[in-house]
């Protein structure tokens, strides 16, 4: 026999042979080419591993091959064939000094298998956990060893966020368990149930629905008598100050955003009552209003007059610095390069900032008007506080407004019923000493001569017209303060749609008629020479305030009024409107104050006959959830808030145009 020979005997006689269980230093494992999984394990799964085997060793010891060279002779390594992510765990904790390089591993060899075959073997011939078993397997580490989420998670290598949810999971009421298990329920629906921990409750609500339970539905029955965090009223008063007055929070385990409910409604309303009242009370007493009000939801406002703020009184000196320090500070900006301000000129701007805030606000109310006015609080629908400043109530508005005219000629113009002496008096008379007729007769050729110098003076005209139409909008009761026969009627709209006041829409009105209430003068005797002097674009500008707060386009089927109606469509194209700036359709806006047939033609419209075909047998309220979702940011509107398009043929604009017939639908929808 060749030394060769005797060489390869030897080597096989001392091979660790098929079956055999061998002990091997981490270092020696390696990847087996053979390997049927060519796609790697994830970061998730090794890090599963690596906490698995840190907290309880390695349980399946991996199966392995030897690794021979060119000749056939054992190298003293292994390829693992079966157990590559218990390896990779292996080397991960060894990465992290938990373990030695050398640290040794417990293997099986298999010598007589196809490598490859048994590996692809492995992967495939086994059935997972079902879910349902790994949530109550993680509740019983709970119950019965008293395992916290945190060190339930590092045993199995998952977040304890993660254990959270499935130790709620595995909390479910048995005969949602049962159900998920026999696939009557989808793990959605189950998390659905399981945003509250009330057994009780989820069998309730399981056995309400029936077989037809939509995620949405079951969320919305686990927490319909609680509010949700992202309501106006919890980003008010805020999570922590609810929590700190002892409110409870459903926490929601299943969103990313962990969401959650406000258990203790009642509690916050009060909170937000408290807080609303707290800064009403808090802008009295620092600005000097007579009074002030707090309240939940936004007020019909038209209820009230207002008074604006004035410009402040500046001395010459003060006028002069705060122009000189605007100027500087304009000039420190524009001269500001592509790399921004330098430090210097960025704390040169701070200072100019402080400076300019000593001089305080260029418009204020006057003390007088703060003794006659009050503020509102009210909560916005962004949840935020919002301030309604310079309100007057009615009892606090004079009952007759100051006469524009002298008391002389008050007493004595015929109001009260006298009549003059005589219908021939001297030339030399005062007008009150002419009798009622001849009056009327020279005032009447008066009036006829202003008519033509009005109309021969395009700018004196439009500022009567601004003229007239400020009194009525800006100063409650003193339409009587122009000889312009021009009537504005503004209505309220809060009372008719509750939140109008408070949409981007409505906040843009109000903030351009506070920016024009902060120009004019408090006294209307003084309004003709502010409005007179403006230029001839800020008075266009004023009048087009006062005219859209005149505007009132409610389809109402109470108040006929086809022409004024169809002029509204008219003004609206030619504008170029869009209400999808201003409202968007939602669940409580529209989809729930309309006919199934009407819920479904919008999201035909808006997301496609399949989508509407989808939730065609859905309950009412469950329709209306889906839609508001379908047609979340397409910008689709209903018929009655579309603009006709200044394209469309004349056949089809007249279907657009509102009939009375429509309001009625309308109204009936």
């Amino acid at each position: 026999m060749t030394a060769q020979s005797t060489q390869t005997a030897q080597t096989e006689a001392t091979a660790p042979q098929h079956g055999a269980e061998v002990i091997v230093p981490l270092n020696r494992l390696k990847a087996s080419p053979r390997n049927a999984r060519k796609t790697p394990h994830s970061p998730a799964t090794i890090e599963a591993f690596a906490a698995s085997i840190k907290a309880k060793g390695v349980l399946q010891p991996p199966v392995v091959e030897v690794e021979r060279d060119g000749e056939g002779v054992p190298t003293g390594n292994y390829f693992v064939t079966i157990g590559e992510g218990r390896r990779q765990g292996l080397r991960l904790l060894a990465k992290r000094k938990a373990i030695k390089r050398t640290h040794p591993v417990r293997c099986i060899v298999d010598a007589e298998n196809d490598a490859h075959e048994i590996s692809l073997d492995e992967n495939m011939t086994r059935e997972a956990m079902h879910p349902a078993d790994q949530f109550e397997a993680f509740q019983r580490l709970a119950t019965e060893k008293g395992y916290g989420p945190e060190e339930i998670g590092a045993r199995f290598g998952v977040s304890a966020h993660v254990v959270r949810q499935r130790l709620r999971l595995g909390a479910a009421a048995p005969e949602l368990m049962a159900a998920y298990r026999a696939g009557a329920l989808a793990l959605d629906q189950l998390m659905a149930f399981c945003v509250s921990a009330d057994q009780d409750r989820q069998r309730q609500v399981f056995e309400q629905l029936g077989e037809y339970r939509p995620v949405h539905a079951i969320r919305r029955a686990m927490t319909e008598s609680k509010v949700a965090v992202s309501d106006r009223r919890a980003r008010f008063v805020g999570v922590e100050a609810y929590e700190a007055a002892g409110g409870g929070i459903l926490r929601d385990l299943f969103t990313e955003d962990g969401g959650g409910w406000l258990e203790d409604v009642v509690l916050l309303d009060r909170l937000v009552g408290e807080k609303l009242t707290g800064l009403a009370d808090e802008a009295r007493e620092r600005e000097g209003w007579k009074w002030a009000e707090a309240g939940l939801e936004y007020p019909d406002l038209s209820a009230f007059g207002r008074v604006y703020p004035v410009a402040v009184e500046r001395s010459e000196a003060d006028a002069a610095e705060i122009a000189a320090l605007s100027e500087e500070y304009d000039g420190i900006v524009s001269e500001a390069g592509d790399d921004g301000l330098s430090p210097e000129a960025d704390a040169r701007l701070e200072e100019i900032d402080k400076a300019l805030q000593a001089f305080g606000p260029d418009f204020a109310y006057a003390p007088e008007a703060r003794a006659r006015a009050g503020v509102m609080v009210m909560l916005g629908h962004d949840g935020l506080a919002r301030f309604e400043r310079g309100l007057v109530r009615a009892e606090d508005v004079p009952a007759d407004p100051p006469s524009p005219w002298s008391e002389d000629e008050a007493a004595d113009d015929g109001v009260d019923g006298a009549t003059p002496s005589s219908v021939d008096a001297p030339e030399d008379e005062t007008p009150s000493a002419l009798s009622d007729r001849l009056l009327i007769d020279l005032t009447a050729h008066k009036t006829m001569g202003l008519r033509d110098a009005v109309q021969a003076d395009v700018n004196v005209a439009l500022a009567t017209v601004v003229h007239a139409l400020v009194l009525q909008v800006f100063y409650s009761g003193y339409s009587v303060w122009t000889p312009l026969q021009l009537r504005l009627t503004t209505t309220g709209l809060e009372r008719l749609a509750q939140g109008v006041d408070d949409s981007p829409a409505g906040r843009r009105v109000r903030d351009r008629c506070e920016a024009w209430g902060a120009r004019l003068p408090e006294r209307p005797e003084d309004l003709w020479g502010v409005v007179a002097a403006l230029a001839p674009s800020d008075q266009l500008d004023l009048m087009a305030c006062c005219a859209g707060v005149g505007l009132y386009a409610v389809r109402d089927p109470h108040d006929r009024r086809p022409g004024a109606l169809a002029q509204a469509e008219t003004l609206a194209t030619a504008v170029g409107l869009d209400m999808a700036g201003t409202w968007t359709a939602t669940a409580a806006s529209y989809f729930t104050r309309v006919a199934k047939p009407k819920v479904l033609e919008a999201v035909t419209e808006a997301a496609g006959a399949q989508e509407a075909a989808r939730i065609a047998g859905f309950k009412k309220a469950d329709m209306a959830e889906a839609a508001e979702r379908l047609i979340e940011g397409k910008g689709w509107l209903p018929a009655p808030l579309r603009t006709v398009s200044d394209a469309a043929e004349p056949e089809e604009r007249g279907a657009e145009t509102p009939r009375d017939d429509d309001a009625y639908s309308f109204a009936a929808e």
